[in-house]
């Protein structure tokens, strides 16, 4: 396996630069895995096409406007990228400006003062605000875009899902992007369960591989988060029959981190002559999902068209094959699929 094996050509222009209208109106290429048939339907065409006693899968992480700038002491500009809180005044930041070297301060437009302490990798380094930052991120903070929209986004709620609560991420997870209010609730209406998970998107999940052998790649650490009344609707699905479909790739990598976790602790029981799959889970993971991966919990999956040679596009080649998912991708791009963060859909069943 090489991480060529996961490359193919998208041309520039079937990368979406703006988000559809209504958000359920995206196209859906459905991959059947068993049989390798490809159709294509609306995303809304959802609520005819999942079935009772189905359980989605979503992701409630939201997107933090992390974007932030400042001025240094000497007036050069300084721009924050804001990736992961340590503690309640400290944050790893990506940062843009000569000499930011450690005591270098600048005071952001309108906010507190950051302070560098730690230099990082590259051009990360660990900033201290003289107050906590989050209550001025509606005045200050912009919602940081993947750097292949060049397209200006109007409302900044279009870059998060209906149903995001949990402030903490880097980048959207862009499958649940699609969802509408009535749309979920006519799902719920058909009887389909919706439950959630909380997984922090950070940047590094867009990078690619660099390199040639992809189980060389070190993978990026998120933390994630399964509550136990997920976990309670997942063996209750599984126990009934029912197919857990998660929504995104991020909901994908959740599900798995937290099942892997219930097996290493010998947690898998007969409750009341039920099996319990998998149990409440809290903690950074790194799982790395490659083909040959066995799949513990996820039954079917919803997911946008993924970069080349990332490890995103190699998780689902993992849970579909590496040649249908090629495959898939070369039909949506003859077939005029938008690509990427604000593109269409995979229900891959």
């Amino acid at each position: 396996m090489k991480t060529s094996d996961f490359d193919y050509n998208l041309p520039e222009s079937s990368i979406a630069q703006t988000p559809a209208e209504p958000r359920d109106s995206s196209r859906l290429l459905i991959l059947h895995r068993d049989s390798s048939n490809v159709e294509h339907r609306l995303f809304r065409d959802l609520s005819l096409i999942l079935q009772p006693n189905d359980l989605l899968m979503l992701n409630r992480t939201r997107v933090i406007p992390a974007r932030i700038f400042a001025k240094k002491e000497t007036g050069g500009k300084v721009e924050l990228l804001l990736l992961r809180r340590r503690d309640e005044l400290t944050w790893e930041a990506l940062v843009g400006g000569k000499g930011l070297r450690v005591g270098k301060k600048a005071l952001v437009e309108n906010g507190p003062q950051a302070e560098i302490i730690e230099i990082l990798e590259g051009s990360e380094r660990l900033i201290k605000f003289s107050e906590p930052i989050e209550p001025y991120f509606p005045k200050v903070g912009n919602i940081p875009l993947p750097p292949y929209i060049h397209e200006k986004l109007s409302d900044p709620e279009r870059y998060q899902t209906v149903f995001s609560k949990e402030l903490g991420s880097a980048a959207a997870p862009t499958a649940g992007l699609h969802f509408t209010p009535q749309l979920l609730e006519k799902l719920k209406e058909k009887g389909v369960k919706i439950a959630y998970v909380t997984l922090h998107v950070g940047l590094d999940t867009f990078a690619p591989v660099t390199e040639d052998d992809p189980e060389e790649h070190k993978i990026h650490t998120e933390w994630c988060e399964l509550p136990q009344e997920t976990a309670d609707l997942i063996n209750a699905t599984k126990n009934s029959g029912g197919r857990v479909i998660a929504v995104g790739t991020t909901s994908v990598r959740t599900l798995e981190s937290a099942v892997q976790k219930t097996i290493d602790d010998g947690q898998q029981t007969m409750v009341n002559g039920q099996l319990s799959i998998v149990a409440a889970y809290a903690a950074p993971t790194s799982i790395f999902i490659l083909p040959g991966y066995q799949f513990q919990v996820v039954d079917a999956m919803i997911t946008n068209f993924h970069l080349p040679k990332s490890t995103l596009i190699m998780l689902v080649s993992a849970f579909a094959g590496r040649e249908k998912i090629l495959s898939a991708y070369e039909t949506a791009i003859e077939e005029g699929y938008r690509f990427y963060s604000f593109g269409d859909a995979m229900f891959i069943a």
